[in-house]
């Protein structure tokens, strides 16, 4: 029996950290450039920064709209066209790799690891909520994104999109969305400092029950030309693969894992001892792809989807910067 090395699993490891880290300080770089942005805008001074369009990522409903405005009109619209581009690459991960955002992307996925960490450094052994109580509860997610897609695609009529895409709230959605932060309530406070709690006591408790993003790429991932395949020759049985499994799958009766709960972190590879006896692979059976491949697989079409957009001018919006200081003037008055 060929086992996996000790080097090899922690290249493994180091490969979709990285990726997290990338993304990681690529969010923080551009919240803090769009905080600059903000803060020269609103002071009626000169505004050297210039506003990152990337913001953009974290505006999901206004980018759920521009999607559907896209389908009705075939024209990205001007207003947060960044948005809309990272809302489809997103989603077309999921359909190339499963979840694979979710635990190589998000910010939120790379916190969760950290707070699992925690848990296990707390906690001598994980607690999950029981089978009648954690199904129902998974149940949560899906709800949330059933509704924001019955609102937008069952509920907004075609003359209501460019009415909603034009609206102040939805223009300075991304300035809401930094006061939000900046300008935190109590009560949204204790809210997030319960959401922390909570995922350390239960890990991944906003992404196993909560996160409606996950939910829609758990659909979209069913799809997925890439699965986690298991080869039944090959596996002793021992179990690693769904202890370590933060999706909590089955994965040792089962030849190809279908779980919606699937992240494709690969972390079942990492632990298995025995090489080739779980991998990941595009259209089951043919290609294998490990943790150096995703990566870069990835890395590659986010900076070639981007590219596109901005030599395409569908990245940066068409807001000019005087409508900003108007709108932060007014509301600071």
């Amino acid at each position: 029996m060929t086992g996996l090395s000790e080097s090899y699993r922690s290249g493994l490891i180091q490969a979709r950290r990285a990726v997290q880290l990338v993304f990681l300080f690529t969010c923080i770089f551009i919240g803090i450039r769009f905080y600059l942005f903000v803060c020269q805008a609103g002071s009626g001074g000169p505004v050297t920064t210039t506003r990152p369009a990337g913001v953009e990522a974290f505006l999901p409903i206004s980018a759920l709209v521009s999607f559907k405005y896209f389908l009705c009109t075939r024209t990205v619209s001007q207003v947060h066209p960044a948005g809309l581009i990272i809302f489809t690459m997103i989603c077309f991960t999921a359909l190339m790799m499963k979840k694979v955002f979710c635990s190589w992307i998000c910010p939120f996925g790379l916190l969760s690891d950290c707070l699992e960490n925690l848990h296990s450094y707390v906690f001598p052994r994980t607690f999950d909520l029981p089978r009648w109580l954690d199904i129902p509860m998974r149940g949560t997610k899906y709800l949330l994104a059933g509704f924001f897609i019955w609102a937008v695609f069952v509920k907004m009529r075609a003359s209501d999109l460019n009415r909603f895409i034009m609206s102040t709230y939805n223009v300075f959605a991304d300035v809401k969305m930094l006061n939000f932060f900046t300008d935190i309530s109590v009560q949204v406070f204790c809210v997030i400092m319960v959401l922390v709690v909570l995922s350390v006591v239960i890990p991944r408790f906003w992404c196993r029950y909560l996160c409606p993003y996950g939910a829609l790429l758990g659909v979209l991932g069913m799809f997925s030309l890439c699965r986690i395949q298991r080869n039944h020759d090959l596996c002793i049985g021992c179990g690693r693969c769904e202890r370590i499994c933060p999706g909590r799958i089955s994965i040792m009766n089962k030849k190809l894992v279908k779980s919606f709960e699937c992240t494709s972190c690969l972390r079942c590879i990492e632990s298995c001892p025995e090489k080739n006896a779980i991998v990941f692979s595009v259209f089951p059976g043919k290609i294998s792809l490990n943790q150096r491949k995703t990566a870069l697989i990835l890395l590659i079409f986010f900076a070639v989807c981007i590219i596109t957009a901005m030599m395409t001018d569908h990245w940066s919006g068409h807001i000019p910067v005087q409508a900003y200081r108007s709108y932060l003037v007014h509301h600071a008055a």
